[in-house]
């Protein structure tokens, strides 16, 4: 019944976007109807042009998102357990979380060049804030208690974070991931407005210019259908690692 629920406002508006673009009299370049985009959607499928811009968005966006994850947990990790260091950066970090990724992109196709660095580096930059933030935060959370049991059981630091800390923190890390991926999601079209010749998001700005308003559709349906099924993913891995956790704690 949940489901059915949850799926009829999705419906609702199928239907106003049908009934509008079918019988309302609007220009299909404004908003093409229905059938015009599941035509286009199905010529770039069979001719193969779909997948390979699928293929490169995904591999963009795994890769910095890849990147943000190992350097902000670390980064997280290390300024939660050595406050020292995360008062020495906190300037520059903060400088950097306020600064929109895509105001760097003239210095980054300076820096990078116009090939897939100055590309994966923008989903890098909108990925990274998400998973360092939740990071330093979990480990920061950790309850002090576990430090007490920690002294009463001779844990060297090494076995207080990897047999304590870690799994205490590890939900909040998860949860960090699941948001960094969304913002790498999100941050694709930007990156690849940058000298891209492939990519959804490059798919969707060429469509533009020409005035090909139903495959404007088509990137962008694909975007939202790949994005929302790589989060449900993600969001059971989450689920399930933490029901593991807390299992294991018990």
């Amino acid at each position: 019944m949940n489901r059915l629920i949850a799926l009829i406002l999705p419906l609702a508006l199928f239907a106003a976007w049908y009934l509008a673009g079918e019988h309302a009299g609007i220009p299909s370049i404004l908003l093409p109807p229905p059938k015009m985009v599941a035509s286009s959607f199905a010529e770039l499928f069979e001719s193969g042009a779909l997948w390979q811009h699928i293929g490169m968005s995904a591999f963009r966006t795994l890769s910095g998102f890849g990147l943000a994850s190992a350097v902000g947990i670390g980064l997280g990790v290390w300024f939660a357990v050595s406050p020292a260091a995360g008062r020495f950066s906190s300037f520059v970090v903060e400088a950097l979380r306020l600064t929109p990724p895509l105001a760097l992109i003239p210095l980054l196709i300076l820096w990078l060049g116009i090939d897939e660095a100055p590309k994966i580096a923008i989903v890098f930059l909108s990925s990274f804030f998400p998973i360092y933030l939740n990071a330093l935060t979990a480990v920061k959370s950790v309850d002090p208690k576990l430090k007490e049991v920690a002294k009463l059981l001779r844990f060297t630091p090494a076995e207080t974070f990897r047999m304590l800390t870690l799994p205490s923190a590890l939900p909040g890390i998860l949860t960090g991931l699941r948001l960094g991926f969304g913002y790498s999601w999100r941050a694709l079209v930007g990156a690849e407005l940058i000298a891209a010749s492939s990519g959804l998001g490059f798919l969707i700005s060429e469509s533009a210019e020409f005035g090909k308003t139903d495959v404007v559709f088509v990137g962008i349906i694909t975007i939202v259908v790949l994005g929302i099924a790589a989060d449900t993913v993600i969001s059971k891995l989450v689920e399930a690692l933490c029901r593991r956790l807390q299992g294991g704690a018990r």
